[in-house]
Parts: structure tokens; sequence; C-alpha cells
């Protein structure tokens, strides 16, 4: 029969007890394995709240504090998987509305920048021929 001799080989070795030794004379021990609990996934929900105050736009940071708090909903009930799912998808918002943002103040500060120059310019115009 194959399948005992697979079952035999899986077991681990084994000595044989001495004759005058019982097992009632060895040691005992017992183990204990412990197991920490797995990390609760983030939530994203500070960040959130961040971005819908200060980067706010097309209301990504309004549903990135949609999905924050799905995500602490099931990370409330012990749902880690759906929680990282929300969790994730928060942060993916986040992380879009904060590049958005990011461009949007550089287009700003570009365009206002400019608009100084251009007003300092028209101010002085620049006097060619005279000397």
């Amino acid at each position: 029969c194959p399948r005992a001799r697979e079952m035999q080989q899986s077991l681990p070795p084994y000595e044989v007890l001495p004759a005058e030794v019982s097992m009632e004379e060895l040691p005992r021990s017992t183990t204990v394995l412990m197991e920490e609990s797995p990390r609760p996934p983030r939530d994203h929900l500070v960040w959130s709240l961040f971005t819908t105050l200060y980067g706010n736009f097309c209301c990504l940071g309004l549903l990135a504090i949609v999905f924050s708090v799905k995500s602490r909903d099931r990370k409330v009930l012990g749902d880690y998987s759906g929680a990282q799912s929300y969790g994730s998808t928060a942060k993916c918002l986040n992380i879009v509305a904060l590049v958005i943002h990011i461009i949007i103040v550089v287009i700003v500060i570009t365009v206002v920048a400019l608009a100084i120059a251009g007003v300092l310019q028209s101010v002085h115009p620049p006097q060619y021929g005279q000397n």
C-alpha cells in the first residue's frame, strides 16, 4: 500500500525507549506556540481629513474620508481583508488628490510669477533707440 509508506516516511524518527525506563519517570514538557496577532490595516482617516480640508479637488478628499470610515468599520468588525481594501482605496485617492493639488499650486505660482514679471515689464517698458 503506497499510502501507508508515505505516512510512515512523513513521520519524524523516534527512538525506542529502553525497557528499564518508564514513561512516568521522564520529565514532561509543554510547548506553547504564541502567535502575534496580525497588525490591523491602516485606514488613513487623518490624511483623508487633511485632504478634504486643504486639497479637495473634485471631491477626492470626501471620497477618501468615506473609504477611510468604511475601512475603520471593517477593522472594528474584524474583517481585515475588507479593511485593507478600503484603506488602500482611501490611500490611492489621497495620493491622487495630493498630486493634483501640488500640480495646481505649481501652476498658480508660475502664473502669479509670470504676471508679476509682466506687470513690472509693462510699468518700465524698454526704451530702444534713446541714449
